[in-house]
């Protein structure tokens, strides 16, 4: 091996702040592969043999022995609202709805009568043994005398009786445009709004919640994690300052990509108000940048957008499509006043019928001013068509993956039917057609820990329905690709990060296993020994 060929320079001028030796260091997915590193000033300096980086050793030099473990490229996630799920009840352990009811009982009883009861939404009926939602005559029967609304991810609430009442929502009220009232079978309210339903309920503010505080404690364990960056899709001003606030206080221990959401009922009339709340597009620094404006034309799991009617019961006699929760010409109409604005979007779209209309949009955009290049996005993309690769082609969009089938297999079959649930997120298809793909959680809608991603795409394992979509497995090393380069790529960062090139990026974590040596089965366990982020170890926090 020659020296010079790994490192930023054949003479050493000084030593480096940090190496690691010892042991075996993947560049890339697809090399060069080494024994050590070296790490100076936040970026990697030096990759080669262990003798190689023993020159970068000074006497203020930080020397990590590896013992045999892996060094690759740290991880990051594209689709990251919070850890947690927020501030009431936790259901997030919950296996059960008699658990859900227990813990809904128990807040009761340590509750003034009357007072408002909420969840948290870090939970998914996926993970529970009956694999399904709780209604309003069951959360009824657990709490008499509180109302009671249990927030199930970002689509959906379900309240008992005693909320209904408090906000207003009778058994003659209609479903809104955008949103779906939930009934039983004799037309009863069952208690579930989904989307734009959900407006009418006014959950307490969270003024007591220190948005730099939490931040900063969410931080630590997405890196114990192995993540070391995270794009928050879509978020308030307030949020980008506490983000602001830690960066400038040099206690941001992962970049942050940050997307705007676009106000739900602002339309072109109300850009460039909205707008003059905001940063200026694409502002920023290596640790904290703006990347965009989210905004979304669909629901979730219970509201995709779809092309064809949902599965019988849910498809009411071929009547239910899912939800349309933007309408198309305000839709258009913003996504053009943004470009031309020079603004960049990322819109969320389920539903084959969601991405129909996307395309649309995006492609009206780009006739009055190119976006190739400017690496607009498609969040989600659950159900694309042939028909869509080649126009995704065209505008040069990227699709942000999630593994929401992970948890969500078993709703997805009962919503959309096997056919559409095993094409859920068909990465492989995505990657085929040559459409640039990232990888990330929707956290707290999903499960976060990135391994679990890489488990689900790899094997296209699910937590309990089984292999789903076998057809649509891709290889560790493309997985990875897609985690690190394809984020990379996604963020205008490629020059930057994604590898571990001298001259990028010290971004890296050390694993006790190479994850592409594993079994597959094995990859959802896999837990990072260290991870450093700009040369500094920020796992684990008293390194």
């Amino acid at each position: 091996m020659v020296a010079c060929a790994w490192m930023s320079a054949c003479a050493r001028e000084e030593p480096a702040d940090l190496v690691l030796v010892g042991g075996r260091v993947i560049t890339s997915t697809t090399g060069p592969f080494a024994q050590a590193l070296a790490i100076r000033g936040g970026r990697v300096v030096a990759v080669g043999s262990d003798e190689e980086i023993g020159r970068w050793v000074g006497a203020a030099t930080r020397e990590v022995p590896l013992a045999g473990a892996t060094v690759l490229p740290g991880l990051a996630d594209n689709h990251l609202h919070s850890i947690g799920g927020g501030p009431g009840v936790d259901l997030s352990r919950a296996r059960s709805l008699r658990e859900i009811y227990d813990a809904l009982a128990a807040r009761a009883a340590a509750t003034p009568s009357g007072e408002l009861i909420v969840t948290n939404s870090d939970w998914h009926e996926g993970q529970l043994e009956e694999q399904r939602l709780p209604l309003r005559d069951e959360l009824d029967r657990a709490v008499r005398d509180h109302p009671v609304v249990v927030v199930r991810g970002g689509h959906e609430y379900i309240l008992n009786s005693a909320a209904l009442k408090r906000f207003g929502i009778g058994e003659q009220d209609r479903d809104p445009p955008g949103g779906r009232i939930g009934r039983y079978a004799d037309g009863r309210l069952n208690g579930e709004l989904v989307d734009r339903a959900k407006e009418p309920v006014r959950l307490p503010a969270e003024e007591s919640v220190d948005p730099v505080a939490a931040w900063k404690t969410a931080l630590v364990e997405l890196n114990r994690l192995g993540l070391v960056a995270i794009r928050v899709p879509g978020g308030s001003r307030a949020e980008y300052d506490a983000f602001a606030a830690l960066r400038d206080r040099g206690e941001l221990t992962a970049r942050v990509e940050y997307l705007f959401r676009w106000p739900r009922n602002a339309g072109v009339q109300d850009v460039d108000a909205v707008l003059a709340e905001w940063p200026t597009p694409d502002q920023g620094d290596e640790w904290l940048q703006v990347g965009g404006v989210k905004l979304g034309v669909d629901g979730g799991f219970e509201g995709g957008w779809m092309r064809d009617p949902y599965e019988e019961p849910w498809g009411e006699d071929g009547t239910y499509f899912g939800l349309q929760t933007m309408e198309r010409d305000a839709f258009t109409e913003v996504v053009r006043a943004l470009n031309a604005r020079g603004w960049r979007v990322a819109t969320h779209a389920v539903g084959d019928a969601a991405i129909d209309l996307v395309l649309d949009a995006y492609e009206a955009a780009n006739a009055d001013a190119s976006i190739v290049g400017k690496r607009w996005v498609i969040e989600h993309g659950f159900i694309p068509r042939p028909e869509h690769f080649e126009r995704m082609r065209a505008l040069g969009l990227h699709v942000t993956a999630q593994d929401h089938l992970y948890l969500a297999a078993p709703s997805l079959v009962s919503y959309w039917g096997r056919e559409r649930a095993e094409w859920t997120t068909p990465l492989k298809a995505y990657l085929d057609a040559g459409i640039p793909v990232s990888t990330g959680t929707d956290s707290p809608v999903v499960p976060y820990p990135p391994f679990w991603t890489l488990y689900h795409f790899v094997t296209r394992g699910t937590i309990s329905g089984g292999v789903m979509g076998a057809d649509q497995r891709v290889p560790v090393a493309e997985v990875w690709r897609a985690a690190t380069e394809g984020y990379a790529a996604l963020t205008f960062s490629e020059s930057q990060r994604g590898t571990l090139q001298p001259g990028r990026w010290a971004d890296l974590i050390v694993l006790d296993e190479d994850p592409f040596a594993v079994e597959p089965e094995r990859l959802e366990d896999l837990q990072p020994r260290m991870t450093v982020v700009g040369g500094r170890v920020v796992w684990p926090p008293s390194s």
